[in-house]
């Protein structure tokens, strides 16, 4: 693995956010991608976790929190066992403050706890809530577990990966918390500029996984009601524009090659002696290449199999063909345009040493978000917290010692 720019966490460095609490009760991905956008850009985001703490902690790699360390940068951890009255209290008080309330409950839960939306905006009338779920608050399938993998064979996303004589694929990563997590921070800010707007008045955002999945999808029910036909699955290859596929090199790996408009499939072919094809009526226009894309698709193969990765790439582009390696990992970390931008950095880390991590998305230029602090322990920030309350540290010792207040490094079993 090349040597990555080595970074060190910048807890003084300014954002945009600066002064906006946000409490974060909800677990694993979606709620944790929602609430690191607004921790990078410079919000406070305090995780009020049980007594065992967040579930993603459970989901290690060598006995180390790899999701955690980087879904939890720029938080802190308050420790409350939400079970207990005296520590529902103390959620309120800091409710009262707070701009954000976050939380993944099965719909119904949070107000079986005494802390419904009624509730929460009684004590702080400007408070944005964000309620994750699979299915959202209302609808037949409220009550039905909410993880991913559901929701990404039920939006329809698997029937459409993969190959049509196999199995639907299921994404390898959490895709649908992720989108909802990038979709609920957005709901959060544009929230937030109503309260500013319109007379400080709070609201509850209802997110689903399943709703942001769908939208990013497409036009799948125009298309069907338009053609009464279902999309099959076609692996890379794409149902509406041709030459479009993944392609194997000499050397079993693999490039992206993606020629959507006339002008590039004409010079794809031209670049690899088959000018030919430009009038060819089976390869003529769009349309015939795609009706034609399996025969097409192997005369490119054909071609590309002879060299390899970096040889395919070199030659696509000195011919001005829309083409690019398919990395895996340990191509990603040696990219010089990847390290150039310092797209993934190393930061001091306990346990490893160092702890590669992506560069904060979006980047703006002239409030630029920043990695401030590393993912907290459990309760690390509770005497801190506690004390704005004015819990002097006599009575945070007795509300450990009562399991009102927890603290520690225990982990969870592990949950999808």
């Amino acid at each position: 693995m090349a040597e990555l720019p080595r970074k060190s966490y910048e807890p003084d460095a300014p954002g945009t956010l600066d002064g906006l609490r946000v409490l974060d009760l909800s677990r694993l991905v979606a709620g944790n991608t929602l609430t690191q956008v607004l921790g990078d850009f410079g919000a406070e985001v305090i995780k009020i976790e049980p007594p065992a703490g967040d579930t993603l902690r459970a989901w290690k790699v060598e006995q180390i929190d790899t999701n955690w360390k980087l879904y939890a940068r720029n938080k802190k951890s308050l420790g409350l066992e939400l079970r207990k009255p005296e520590a529902r209290e103390i959620l309120l008080q800091l409710v009262a403050k707070a701009a954000v309330f976050v939380e993944s409950f099965r719909p119904g839960t949070l107000e079986k706890m005494g802390l419904g939306p009624d509730v929460l905006l009684a004590r702080n009338p400007k408070l944005v809530i964000v309620r994750i779920s699979g299915w959202g608050q209302e609808g037949p399938y409220k009550r039905r577990p909410g993880f991913g993998t559901l929701v990404e064979g039920m939006s329809g996303f698997a029937a459409l990966n993969g190959f049509d004589d196999r199995e639907p694929v299921l994404p390898p990563m959490y895709l649908a918390d992720t989108i909802a997590g990038l979709y609920g921070s957005t709901g959060v800010l544009i929230a937030l500029r109503e309260v500013e707007r319109n007379g400080g008045k709070g609201q509850v955002i209802d997110l689903p996984l399943l709703d942001p999945l769908f939208a990013v999808l497409g036009p799948q029910a125009a298309n069907y009601r338009l053609t009464g036909k279902i999309k099959p699955r076609t692996g890379s290859r794409s149902t509406n524009a041709a030459p479009r596929n993944a392609y194997k090199c000499k050397d079993g790996k693999y490039v992206g090659l993606s020629a959507s408009i006339q002008k590039m499939a004409e010079r794809v072919f031209e670049s690899i002696g088959r000018a030919d094809l430009i009038s060819n009526p089976r390869y003529k226009t769009n349309a015939d290449r795609v009706k034609h894309a399996a025969e097409l698709d192997a005369i490119i193969g054909e071609f590309i199999a002879q060299r390899t990765q970096a040889e395919n790439v070199t030659f696509f582009e000195k011919a001005d063909v829309t083409i690019g390696p398919i990395y895996d990992i340990s191509q990603i970390v040696e990219d010089p345009h990847v390290l150039a931008r310092e797209l993934i950095a190393d930061y001091p880390d306990a346990d490893m040493g160092r702890y590669p991590m992506h560069h904060v998305v979006p980047r703006l230029t002239g409030t630029p978000a920043s990695i401030r602090t590393p993912a907290p322990g459990i309760g690390e920030h509770n005497a801190a917290l506690l004390a704005e309350l004015g819990i002097d540290e006599a009575t945070y010792q007795k509300l450990l010692a009562a399991g009102i207040v927890c603290a520690g490094n225990a982990a969870p079993a592990a949950e999808e």
